[in-house]
């Protein structure tokens, strides 16, 4: 697939009609798309790719349409300029499935590194355009060098700018002028925690599949996913005998499939030490191996999080009750995961507090299952407009 940058294919995008939001020849693209992939055999090497064909095939498409009640009212608001982030491959198609369903046509800036999961999911894009023709003024991945001015081109061109990839990213963007009724919806840097009911973890059976779960949560992005936590709060009665055997099932997991470089295991001594210099806090590890250090907290401090570090470095907590989870969900907050029958009472506390951040609430292990509401965007609201009508 031709990913050059080409001024001329985005003024023909910008000549095309927008579409009704989950418009039949969206879902029909997007179908068409999951079904290139599952034909690549490479693809189910990498679970994320599969992932994301799943997600898009038409069955999955029209579960999410339910939530949309007033989208004949409603039209794509042009065109979008998706920048993607470096961290999460498939997090571009994503995206631009998302600018797809609301109804815009779609410029994606692909990351200048070399992911085999982006080459897999544009070579089968390739292959549902050549199919559905119609499509191709509504879908432009792209790369180019970030030295260009391609980028300022395509922010007076766009009607949105979706900028994922954190503040770095996003200072960086906004020097790049926008029309004057072109808007950006931004995802920042963000972090995430998880709350495990110690009683109720005791009682299960499957403590691998929770290994596994909580493995995918961070392991798997290597902690740099927004979603990912990094710190583990404990509730319950059960907490030490809870904490020997969660640490216990996910070393052995880490163990088996993660590999530690050398330059993370510089990493995590410096971040260390860092924590040590600004807060109050103990090194604990599960065995001589550093590729899961635990590291205790004796009080709630917020700079913990400018010490924050990846490759399997965690700080844990034993919480006297479960609001004192409120000093960390400022706007910096995203996700909340959970362990247990504490859905409810996570809402509640949340609620309660009229905290400024915590966007998600979800089970462990589904983290990073992507939805059309993201860091409390409504995308598919966000990226079409509706149109009032008065007799």
């Amino acid at each position: 697939m031709r990913l050059d940058f080409d001024e001329e294919r985005i003024k023909k995008m910008k000549a095309v009609p927008s579409l009704n939001p989950f418009s039949e020849q969206a879902v029909i693209f997007l179908n068409e798309l999951s079904s290139q992939i599952f034909k690549i055999r490479s693809a189910r090497s990498y679970s994320d790719v599969i992932t994301f064909a799943y997600w898009c095939r038409r069955a999955a498409v029209l579960s999410y349409q339910k939530d949309y009640y007033d989208m004949n009212e409603r039209l794509g608001r042009g065109l979008v300029f998706h920048i993607a982030p470096s961290n999460v491959p498939v997090n571009f198609a994503f995206s631009l499935a998302a600018g797809i369903l609301a109804g815009c046509k779609n410029v994606v800036r692909l990351s200048g590194k070399d992911f085999p999961q982006v080459d897999l999911i544009c070579d089968a894009m390739e292959k549902a355009l050549e199919n559905y023709p119609d499509m191709k003024n509504y879908v432009y991945p792209v790369r180019y060098d970030k030295s260009s001015d391609c980028t300022d081109v395509l922010s007076q061109y766009c009607n949105i700018r979706v900028i994922w990839g954190g503040d770095d990213t996003i200072r960086e963007i906004r020097g790049s002028e926008l029309s004057a009724r072109a808007f950006d919806i931004t995802f920042a840097d963000r972090f995430s925690f998880c709350v495990i009911q110690s009683d109720d973890y005791i009682k299960m059976e499957d403590k691998k599949a929770v290994a596994s779960a909580f493995y995918n949560d961070t392991y798997f992005s290597d902690q740099n996913a927004c979603t990912s936590p990094h710190i583990v709060f404990w509730t319950g009665s059960s907490v030490e005998n809870a904490k020997a055997l969660f640490w216990e099932e996910l070393q052995k997991l880490v163990d088996k499939k993660y590999e530690l470089q050398a330059v993370q295991a510089v990493g995590k001594l410096d971040a260390f030490c860092m924590a040590a210099i600004q807060t109050k806090c103990q090194i604990y590890k599960s065995q001589k191996k550093n590729n899961l250090i635990r590291i205790e907290l004796s009080e709630l401090d917020k700079k913990v999080m400018k010490c924050h570090y990846h490759s399997g470095f965690f700080f844990e907590y034993e919480l006297n009750d479960l609001a004192e989870i409120t000093v960390f969900c400022d706007e910096k907050c995203q996700t909340i995961s959970y362990l247990g029958d504490l859905r409810e009472k996570l809402q509640d506390v949340v609620e309660r507090a009229g905290v400024d951040g915590v966007d998600r609430i979800v089970p462990i292990g589904r983290t990073m299952e992507f939805s059309l509401i993201w860091d409390g965007y409504d995308l598919i609201r966000a990226m079409s407009r509706r149109i009032s009508y008065a007799d």
